[in-house]
This record gives structure tokens, sequence and C-alpha cells, in this order.
């Protein structure tokens, strides 16, 4: 059995959970989610928590029962203090810049990159850090991602976009000729 789902999830105040039979909505001071349900998982709100427990053994019952709990725990995470991503921009002449919900993205190219930030999301800049802030986690994380697709770091000189945290294996290069 999942040690994840067995552990209840939460509900701060302030939070609104509404339990349906294919969708969970979570409402909260920074906006509204929408968790999918599953037809194998049960959810029941008592005491401001959301236990959750498996309607049969089955293998998907089994599969789906730590997804879904981690799932709403973050909904109610991101509608409570929201989930961010920071990128680095490395690189001589290489900058960012955030004007409302377009990223321009100076990267090396003959031309300037935009992103459109979807509904929801928001960015800001900090020298060559740029920092992508919204709600679902998931989203987050594919937008930066889809940012450091642009221009990922190569191995050689280490220029290129990458996350703040990722380390990049740094290669020697050629050698000159003897």
């Amino acid at each position: 059995m999942s040690r994840i789902g067995k552990n209840p999830v939460p509900v701060p105040k302030g939070v609104e959970v509404r339990l349906g039979d294919e969708w969970i909505l979570v409402k909260g001071p920074k906006g509204e989610l929408k968790t999918p349900g599953h037809a194998k998982i049960r959810y029941e709100l008592k005491d401001d928590q959301v236990h959750l427990s498996r309607v049969d053994e089955t293998r998907t019952a089994s599969e789906q029962f730590g997804l879904r709990r981690t799932l709403l725990a973050n909904s109610i995470q991101g509608v409570t203090q929201g989930f961010s991503k920071t990128l680095e921009v490395v690189g001589v002449g290489y900058k960012v810049a955030v004007d409302g919900a377009k990223i321009t993205l100076n990267v090396g190219f003959s031309h300037p990159v935009e992103y459109k930030l979807p509904a929801g999301m928001s960015a800001k800049v900090d020298g060559n850090k740029l920092t992508v802030e919204g709600i679902n986690k998931e989203l987050v994380g594919e937008v930066a991602a889809q940012i450091r697709r642009v221009r990922p770091p190569e191995p050689f000189k280490g220029k290129g976009i990458k996350y703040i945290d990722e380390i990049i294996r740094r290669k020697a290069g050629k050698t000159g000729k003897k």
C-alpha cells in the first residue's frame, strides 16, 4: 500500500475544497484549480483534511492512490503559496526582458526570441535570472522547460539558458595540433 496515499491532505484556512465525481475544485487566495479525480479512488473531507481510500485492491487503484493524493496536495499548495522556477541566462550579450505576458530572449540568434506566457502565469527578471511563477505546478514546469529549449546550455563554454540549480558537465574541447 502506498505510504504517500495513506497520509491525509491538510486543508489550510481560506482554502475551499469541493469534491465531485470527476473533478476536485480547490479555491484559495491565489486562484482556483481543478484536479482530476479517479473512479478507483474515494475522497472524503473531514476535520479540515481530505482522506483518500481505494475502492478495491486492483493494480489500477494501487497505481492511482499516491498519484491522486500528490496532485491534490499540489493544487492546495498552488492556491495558497504558488510555485516558481528560476532560470539563468548565461553568455556574453545574452539578456532577457519581461513586458507583461511576453518574454523577450536575446540569446545569440540574429533576432530576439519572444515567448508569450499562458494565462495565469507571471515572470520577473533580476539581472540574468528569470523567475516563472504560477499556481499550477505542471504548467510552471512546462513553461520553464519551453523557455530553456530556446537555447539549452552547451557543455564547452556553458552558454545558454539553464535552471538555477542545474550543473552543466563541462567538456575539454579540442586540443592544439602537434
